[in-house]
């Protein structure tokens, strides 16, 4: 099997991104965001979901975090869509749950090539839900997030991310034994 491997740039006037994503890698990261706490949450999607992950993002942080955590989630989303390619022998779905201390959240996760996005739950930072939304769109995914309780924000977004990572992980994994593309339709 050829690697799955995509590497992503994206220029604007607000941002200048450099991403490469290996999906089936070791859980490696070097992620410089300029955003402390989406460096954090990035190095543990990657290790969650054993995804070796390159990131360099120059942003208009005087502005804002807003273009920024958009834009990555962006490249993300473009370089799984790329590096799943044809999606033969993929699982497609999957599903986590993940408890963080007090938190717990869930994911689904379904690379079916039409995007949808649904949160359920407290939101205890905007950006992060527009990061999984963004994310979902490039991607051509549904993606369903529920945080079902928790207390702590920190605890709760780490709960969100880990639960994502896990459920990719699930869905992009290939099943050797079954090369075919996982539905009816014959393409997705």
């Amino acid at each position: 099997m050829e690697p799955r491997i995509a590497s992503i740039k994206r220029k604007t006037k607000e941002t200048d991104i450099s991403l490469t994503l290996n999906i089936d890698g070791s859980g490696k990261a070097a992620v410089s965001s300029g955003i402390g706490f989406l460096d954090h949450m990035l190095d543990l999607f990657a290790k969650h979901g054993s995804f070796d992950l390159e990131l360099s993002c120059k942003g208009d942080l005087h502005i804002d975090e807003h273009h920024s955590v958009e834009d990555i989630a962006i490249c993300l989303g473009e370089a799984f869509a790329k590096a799943i390619g044809d999606k033969k022998g993929m699982n497609r779905y999957g599903t986590f749950f993940v408890p963080m201390d007090e938190a717990l959240a869930r994911c689904v996760a379904d690379f079916s090539g039409r995007p949808y996005f649904v949160y359920e739950g407290e939101q205890h930072n905007e950006l992060t839900i527009d990061f999984f939304k963004s994310l979902s769109d490039s991607a051509k995914m549904n993606l369903h997030l529920k945080l079902e309780y928790g207390r702590n924000g920190h605890h709760c977004l780490e709960a969100l991310f880990k639960a994502t990572a896990r459920a990719f992980k699930e869905a992009v994994k290939v099943n050797p034994s079954d090369m075919t593309i996982p539905s009816t339709k014959g393409v997705l």
